[in-house]
């Protein structure tokens, strides 16, 4: 599938989580013809993304969440892209605050040899970290969410309430100009929200496949100004929207993975 299908077919899914479209409305939105949104909602319903309506269509579900491990198999060039590049935005003696998330923990391995103060909820994160002599260690208790191999909850967020960090490093399901980070639960976003709050700096590690993706129903609202880390320059329209939300954007690239 070409980028620009890619892109499409991301703008269809985020019109509709808002609710049903029509195919000659979105078709002027997105200015192309009604037979290529058709198209596309044909490919969208074929996954069982969508559910045809007359006229348009609607969202079938909302998708089952994928586990770490069929995470970390997915866009694994990229995903190591943009931790590299992260990497240079980070300073040695900054305290970080690492969000849970498969691109968090590519970031999270680059650590070890760093001179860092790390609080964070990515238990995944743990074998790499633990041992690294230069590194203080903070981990949120709370309770276990084993699909991502994360702590949520009132413990983990009553601790972070008591601490504060230079930048804190996020991912996300999807993230949406206006709208902020999308994730399954309103557990994961409040803990998110609050790791925003509690750091000077936010940084977003972000694939593209990510990018205008509005599949879950919990959002954490991004700051005004934030640092988006991402692997193609070439879904230009997501990445406008974004750069006018406040995202200063870095481009990794993946070839070098």
């Amino acid at each position: 599938m070409s980028m620009r299908s890619r892109e499409r077919r991301t703008l269809l899914l985020e019109a509709l989580s808002v609710g049903e479209i029509d195919v000659d409305e979105i078709a002027a939105r997105l200015k192309v013809s009604a037979s290529t949104v058709r198209r596309d909602l044909q490919h969208l319903s074929a996954t069982r993304a969508v559910r045809r309506t007359y006229g348009g269509a609607i969202l079938a579900s909302h998708p089952p969440e994928t586990t770490l491990t069929e995470r970390l198999a997915v866009n694994g060039a990229e995903k190591r892209a943009i931790a590299r590049a992260a990497l240079d935005l980070v300073e040695d003696g900054d305290t970080l605050i690492l969000d849970a998330g498969s691109t968090v923990v590519a970031f999270g391995q680059l650590l070890a040899r760093r001179r860092l103060k790390i609080i964070t909820n990515n238990l995944a994160l743990l074998p790499f970290l633990a041992e690294a002599p230069r590194l203080e260690l903070v981990v949120l208790g709370g309770a276990l969410r084993a699909t991502s191999m994360s702590t949520i909850g009132p413990l983990a967020v009553e601790g972070l309430r008591l601490m504060t960090a230079d930048r804190a490093i996020m991912s996300a399901d999807g993230v949406v100009a206006g709208r902020g980070l999308c994730e399954v639960s309103l557990d994961q976003v409040i803990l998110k929200s609050l790791m925003m709050r509690q750091s000077r700096e936010v940084i977003v590690l972000a694939d593209t496949s990510k990018l205008g993706r509005a599949e879950q129903t919990a959002w954490a609202p991004l700051p005004r100004n934030w640092t988006l880390v991402t692997d193609s320059s070439e879904p230009k329209e997501q990445l406008r929207r974004l750069s006018e939300a406040g995202a200063d954007i870095s481009v990794a690239d993946a070839r070098e993975a």
